[in-house]
């Protein structure tokens, strides 16, 4: 068996995932990361996108954050996130009625609107898509 280290995913809400994995995959704010047991210990912002927790070669996890940050210890990986939501749970129809009104509020040429906002949105739509989609793929 490999070795392990525990993972903690905690959103604002709730603890979304708390047990052990061989791998962790996350988007770091300068791309993505994998942390293994016995990593050097770490502190990085996560962007929004999807979180993988490779619990063994036959059971892999994933969830979508909206951004957050990754403490990583040589036994423990922390996650805290925004928000966090196990792929699984994604609501598509209201990821996708976010995305057409993240579009909608970024085509408005009126100068009324918070335009990196509307782009924040229109982002963390779509990685929920995405991350649904993969997951649905059984690629997760």
């Amino acid at each position: 068996m490999a070795m392990t280290i525990h993972v903690d995913i905690v959103s604002a809400e709730a603890e979304i995932y708390s047990g052990l994995a061989e791998l962790v995959v996350a988007p770091a704010e300068m791309g993505e990361v994998g942390i293994a047991a016995r990593h050097a210990p770490f502190l990085t912002r996560l962007k929004p996108g999807e979180v993988r927790v490779k619990v063994n070669d036959h059971e892999i996890h994933p969830f979508f954050i909206s951004g957050g940050m990754l403490e990583v210890q040589p036994h423990v990986v922390t996650i805290l996130a925004d928000t966090a939501i196990r792929a699984k749970d994604i609501d598509e129809a209201a990821a996708l009625e976010a995305k057409r009104r993240a579009e909608e509020m970024l085509s408005d040429k009126s100068g009324k609107i918070d335009y990196a906002l509307a782009q924040a949105q229109l982002a963390e739509a779509v990685m929920q898509l995405r991350t649904l989609e993969k997951y649905r793929k059984g690629r997760a």
